[in-house]
């Protein structure tokens, strides 16, 4: 079930009506059964193994509880536990992508790998709830949190529908008592929650869906076109990939706020970084927290040498690669940032104290920042290797006819968008841009609702005739970290 359907809408009302008429011991019941409705929308068999997961880390956080005062059995349970959830996902997720990397490599030295070809199902946001839950246990084990006594409350937490497949990924402390609360109804929470979910439908619908079309075009068959598409289709993408997930986030937090739950923030103006460390405090924020709790700081975080932080901060983000897809686009893609992040760190300590502070200097890092962040995109979005590099070797190679006309027209229309649509969607881009740039303290909800009513009414209004006017609905388009 597509955020951007109708079905979602009538799911959406549904659930939202039944939650405020139900009694409050009878809502979290309705919630969990909601979830796993909207879950087994896209294939019914799989809520098995949401469902079966989710008993793992029950089962192992009371376990973990019980015996708190031995050590090395919690620790055993832990790794039980961690073992279980991360061997679900290897299964599902990356299985098929190293048994093919190993017949590779067998291949390369003459010899057949004993593995036949296979596909396994891919479970729609495992990558997500896998690391949720893995959350809750590993604080259940450290102490930070008391677990749950009844299974179908904990599973609650793991499957709540707004950010199930998608994110934020949540922590327990933050949203398991939201869910159990008694939330009265509350007009305030409603229209609050309607407001952000119009402005993550424009995202999605008016911007990412229509830039998608080029995007796709220009990666999906690099060999027909030059540089000046190449350069266009990545800062699309750039565009296209924050509008999709950001407007994801959006949709979920609204969806939980007109039920009273607060979700947290996920992206905070990222392409508004003035270097790579800010954009990551700012991008997926839900999953560099995650990263930085459970990977960075175990493995030492910055209290160690300067050679071994340089390590950790590589190993993270290749993980974090890693956790985007079964590619060696992914893992490359971590591995620049990684890199862009030792770099930057060299360069704070050599230069860091001489930093003038003037807009210029911070204007100039910021756009070093975005072209960075925009050519590591490259990898994420090329379907192959292959590709990325041929990309990237050929960004220039039409630039000498920038000023030819009759080129540049017809390299438009190859795009498969149109020449008018794509000026609409520029123009939507536009918009948004303004939105960001002016929610600078406080997110655009908050900062309208101090507007005059006439104000705030004909800038909704006019998000709404937008997305109706020039969103895409016919496409059905997932949205991208689905596949995540």
């Amino acid at each position: 079930m597509l955020f951007n359907s109708a079905d979602y809408i009538i799911f959406f009302i549904t659930v939202l009506v039944l939650y405020y008429v139900l009694p409050y011991k009878l809502r979290w019941i309705m919630l969990l059964t909601a979830s796993i409705i909207f879950y087994m929308a896209w294939e019914p068999a799989l809520i098995v193994l949401i469902l079966f997961s989710s008993l793992v880390n029950y089962a192992c956080a009371r376990l973990i509880f019980k015996n708190r005062r031995n050590r090395r059995l919690k620790k055993g349970i832990l790794i039980f536990c961690m073992a279980v959830n991360f061997g679900l996902l290897i299964v599902f997720k990356y299985l098929v992508f190293l048994c093919g990397l190993l017949s590779e490599v067998l291949g390369f030295f003459g010899a057949s790998s004993p593995i036949g070809e296979f596909n396994i199902i891919l479970p729609m946001g495992i990558s997500f709830y896998t690391f949720q839950a893995a959350a809750y246990t590993i604080d259940v084990y450290r102490g930070e949190l008391k677990p749950l006594k009844n299974y179908f409350r904990s599973t609650l937490f793991i499957t709540f529908f707004p950010q199930l497949v998608a994110g934020p990924i949540e922590r327990a402390k933050n949203l398991l008592h939201q869910l159990f609360m008694q939330h009265s109804f509350n007009t305030d929470n409603i229209v609050f929650g309607l407001k952000f979910m119009v402005l993550g439908y424009f995202k999605k619908v008016v911007i990412a869906d229509r830039i998608g079309i080029v995007v796709d075009t220009i990666f999906n068959r690099p060999s027909d076109f030059g540089g000046i598409s190449f350069i266009v289709g990545t800062l699309l993408f750039t565009v296209q990939i924050f509008c999709d997930f950001s407007g994801y986030s959006d949709i979920a937090i609204g969806t939980a706020k007109t039920l009273g739950i607060d979700l947290m923030t996920n992206f905070d103006r990222p392409y508004f970084s003035r270097s790579i460390k800010e954009f990551w405090r700012r991008w997926h924020i839900s999953l560099s927290g995650w990263f930085k709790d459970y990977v960075y700081i175990p493995l030492g975080g910055n209290r160690v040498s300067k050679p071994r932080w340089a390590l950790n901060i590589f190993i993270t983000f290749v993980l974090s690669g890693i956790w985007h897809g079964a590619n060696l686009t992914f893992i490359l893609w971590g591995a620049l940032h990684g890199l862009f992040q030792i770099i930057g760190k060299i360069k704070d300590e050599t230069i860091g104290r001489f930093k003038p502070e003037f807009f210029l200097f911070d204007l100039i890092s910021g756009l070093i920042t975005f072209c960075l962040v925009a050519f590591a995109w490259i990898f994420f979005r090329a379907n192959s290797l292959s590709d990325a590099f041929y990309i990237v070797s050929n960004l220039g190679s039409d630039l000498g006819r920038i000023t030819d006309g009759q080129y540049l027209y017809e390299t438009v229309l190859g795009w498969g968008l149109g020449f008018y649509p794509l000026l609409w969607s520029l123009g939507a881009v536009g918009i948004l841009f303004l939105i960001e740039a002016v929610s600078f303290k406080e997110n655009i909800v908050k900062l309208t609702d101090r507007l005059p009513f006439v104000i705030r009414f004909c800038f909704y209004f006019g998000l709404v005739f937008i997305i109706f006017r020039m969103g895409v609905f016919d496409s059905g388009a997932e949205f991208i970290y689905f596949q995540f």
